[in-house]
């Protein structure tokens, strides 16, 4: 069987495409113009089971025929597509015109489970990415070195009912949060970006004497009703290393539901740096209850 690989932006689609061909499946790339990492040509010509077809974003059409003639039964969505393209210069065929006018909202779960049911109406299933990934999903406990300390774990408290109401909403799945109060709740613009905007706001505060901890804690969650085939929550090096300008010193992440890419890397990184990351259950409990 060939699978289909609907590449977005970042590691994803690469530690996907090397998960699938370990287990021996052939795989058709679908590379998006503007997000996907040319890198991808390389691998297909290293590897003659892997074939890269380019299209762009608006050109739904154009990745069904791919897959069609290819003969993809199943397909994975890898890789973040950036919710602002939907709003950018990008001219949308016939079939996803349609679709986008006829949507409710335009919101990332609206949107994608649209794309979802046209590629199921055409034959094409689209599975969980999680399927070829389950080893890098974090499992429940403190992570790092260091576990949160009391006003971290009752930053995270308060940022996880903050996190799980705004992602209820699919506007984003990431709050920062300084001394109990909300500093920056992502939309979209990215986890990344949310925290830049965070550590931003605390050093536009000066460097008085302040009555707040300005130490920042980051609380990302999947959605409540997650859809694991795709905007599955993920956190990689990248993203300790903007906590680390940020001034942000604890990550709380939910176990069995966010991707840990480069975990190895990004654990050392962290406990160097002294970055507290915890990974809570769907009903959290206290970080001090958690064991290393």
């Amino acid at each position: 069987m060939k699978l289909g690989l609907i590449a977005g932006n970042g590691r994803f689609p690469f530690l996907l495409l090397d998960a699938a061909r370990a287990q021996g499946f052939p795989v058709v790339v679908a590379a998006i113009r503007e997000e996907t990492d040319a890198e991808i040509d390389q691998r297909a010509a290293a590897d003659p089971l892997i074939s890269v077809h380019w299209l762009s974003l608006g050109e739904l059409s154009i990745l069904i025929e791919t897959f069609h003639k290819e003969g993809v039964q199943k397909a994975v969505m890898a890789g973040q597509v950036k919710h602002k393209q939907i709003f950018s210069s990008i001219r949308p065929d016939w079939r996803l015109a349609k679709l986008l006018l006829n949507l409710r909202s335009r919101n990332t779960d609206m949107l994608l489970g649209a794309v979802a049911k046209v590629l199921g109406d055409e034959g094409i299933e689209l599975i969980s990415s999680t399927q070829f990934l389950e080893p890098l999903l974090a499992q429940e406990g403190v992570l790092t070195k260091r576990a949160p300390d009391p006003d971290e774990c009752k930053n995270i408290e308060y940022g996880l009912g903050v996190a799980r109401t705004v992602a209820g909403f699919d506007i984003g799945q990431t709050v920062v949060v300084a001394a109990q109060a909300c500093v920056a709740v992502e939309a979209m613009e990215g986890t990344d970006a949310t925290i830049e905007r965070a550590g931003r706001l605390m050093e536009s505060l000066g460097g008085d004497a302040s009555t707040l901890d300005r130490r920042l804690t980051v609380v990302k969650v999947a959605k409540p009703n997650q859809d694991m085939r795709f905007d599955v929550p993920v956190i990689g090096v990248a993203t300790i290393e903007t906590m680390i300008r940020a001034g942000a010193s604890c990550l709380s992440i939910e176990a069995g539901r966010t991707l840990l890419f480069d975990r190895d890397s990004l654990l050392e990184r962290a406990s160097q740096a002294g970055i507290a990351i915890v990974a809570a259950p769907r009903l959290y409990r206290k970080a001090q209850s958690l064991s290393v």
